[in-house]
């Protein structure tokens, strides 16, 4: 019975290691090729997403993904690699508007008002690049995010036929911004698998919002 109970122990202590494993470098593995570092490299296209991402931190300071997304957004802008821009991203009150508050920095940073669209219900990864599709009609467009998290918006928008590539922002080299990420993502990535295994959809779609607008 010991040995038993020691062999099924160690199966799912194995389980528990490979599983999640498996899933984050699979995620790896089959976005690499759609990565781009560098904005003379990238190709262009006529849109981007930015994925959001709160503005500040708990403790009130400048969080370092959002900026360095906003940067990365308007390089592409200034590089003619995109000119019209949808971000989108979490808005769950009115006092946490993740959206708006892309849409005004990179105004700030010189993108005309007129070629940004807010997406409001990007409540996920998932919902960001299936609404790209379903509600603003594309298929062919540039992700914005930092390198990990561009892997596995990259991954899950390809399972579902669309031919995305991703630029990568600047990622954080402070530890504790590292670390937390990391630890974090290894549970994203084992969701995002079950999420194209089980054909999960967005929460929300609604009426379909052409983008860029029709002149």
């Amino acid at each position: 019975m010991l040995r038993r109970l020691f062999y099924w122990g160690l199966l799912l202590l194995s389980l528990a290691l490979i599983v999640p494993a498996g899933c984050y470098f699979w995620i790896s593995w089959s976005s690499r090729t759609y990565l781009y570092d560098s904005v003379q490299d990238i190709p262009a296209r006529q849109v981007a997403l930015v994925l959001g991402t709160a503005k500040y931190t708990t403790d009130g300071r400048i969080n370092l993904y959002y900026r360095a997304r906003i940067d990365a957004a308007a390089a592409l802008y200034r590089g003619g690699k995109a000119q019209f821009f949808i971000v989108s991203g979490d808005n769950r009150s009115l006092s946490y508007n993740e959206p708006a508050q892309m849409r005004a920095d990179l105004i700030a940073a010189g993108i005309p008002a007129a070629h940004i669209q807010p997406d409001y219900a990007g409540l996920r990864t998932l919902d960001s690049v299936l609404r790209a599709d379903k509600v603003f009609g594309l298929q062919d467009y540039i992700i914005v995010s930092q390198p990990f998290h561009n892997a596995r918006a990259v991954f899950l928008a390809r399972h579902h036929g669309q031919a995305v590539i991703a630029f990568n922002a600047a990622d954080p080299m402070l530890v504790q911004y590292r670390l937390k990420t990391q630890v974090r993502e290894v549970g994203a990535r084992m969701r995002a698998v079950w999420d194209v295994i089980s054909g999960k959809e967005a929460r929300h779609y609604g009426e379909p919002i052409p983008f860029p607008p029709e002149d």
